[in-house]
């Protein structure tokens, strides 16, 4: 069973006395401070609330902890629970909690009806039971309801026995310095293989096609063909290209045969329809 009782509490906040003298101190020890200044006695209009101190013997989470503890403290088979005595203690609990909280002693009240609705159902005469069927018990769903609550709450408690971090022991931190030369793993020369394999696999897939820029003068290219025909009669139109040497270099050549053919330089002959196309100078070089 719980039990209250009260005791004196001093509050800063409900003390107002009036001025008066301190009174001769003999032991140099104050019973308080009330706003910083030392209290040598206790003022005569101190106010203590109802409340000011609750000691509470027995602590319970609720109705089937209360019902449970009537249980086992008296020794009572649970399977078999003599509702009578249970009922009034269970009820002599709830009327001394109602008195001081009534929104706590709410849930109570409803275990208390229970019992009471159990009570009044074994006072009863009971239906025969069927042929094979065991008579029907009203305290049976109580009894499921306590033996799980009881297995939950052992097991609670046997949790709340291992040991937890920062409760009964802490961790253990050390900082060490790495001095020491690091070890890299071995690489093994199959691993270079796979790795050089995928490096290629991945190299097929981006393809690059690089545009460069390759500066040729016309004039340049002029002057070749000049010194090219000196000192020949008759050239072929064939002999003054290099395919080997590009296109853009083709393109150059013949632009450059133009060039000199329109500047008179250069003459360019053939026999008939369809015949070789030859070169030679239009000037003699001095």
């Amino acid at each position: 069973m719980a039990a209250s009782a009260s005791s004196s509490s001093l509050n800063s906040k409900t003390l107002h006395p009036e001025p008066t003298a301190l009174p001769a101190v003999v032991d140099q020890v104050a019973l308080a401070r009330l706003y910083g200044e030392p209290l040598f006695k206790l003022p005569q209009d101190l106010y203590i609330p109802p409340d000011a101190l609750e000691v509470f013997l027995e602590a319970f989470e609720g109705p089937l902890d209360l019902l449970l503890y009537l249980i086992r403290k008296q020794n009572f088979n649970i399977l078999d629970i003599p509702m009578v005595g249970v009922t009034r203690q269970y009820l002599a609990y709830v009327d001394e909690i109602r008195s001081r909280n009534l929104e706590l002693a709410a849930e109570y009240l409803l275990m208390a009806a229970m019992l009471i609705e159990i009570k009044s159902r074994m006072l009863l005469p009971t239906r025969a039971p069927e042929p094979g069927q065991e008579p029907e018990d009203p305290r049976a769903e109580l009894v499921r309801r306590l033996l799980e609550y009881e297995k939950i709450k052992l097991a609670a408690q046997q949790i709340g026995e291992w040991p937890q971090a920062g409760r009964d022991f802490l961790k253990a931190q050390v900082v060490i310095e790495q001095s020491l030369q690091p070890r890299f793993p071995d690489v093994s020369i199959a691993e270079l293989q796979e790795a050089w394999a995928d490096i290629l696999r991945r190299a097929k897939l981006v393809q690059r096609h690089q545009i460069t820029r390759e500066e040729l003068s016309v004039r340049e290219v002029m002057s070749h063909v000049l010194k090219r025909l000196q000192g020949r009669r008759f050239t072929t139109f064939d002999e003054l290209f290099t395919p080997e040497k590009g296109v853009p270099l083709l393109v150059v050549t013949f632009v450059a045969l133009l060039e000199l053919a329109k500047e008179a330089l250069v003459e360019v002959t053939q026999a008939e329809a369809f015949a070789p196309i030859y070169l030679r100078l239009a000037y003699t070089p001095a």
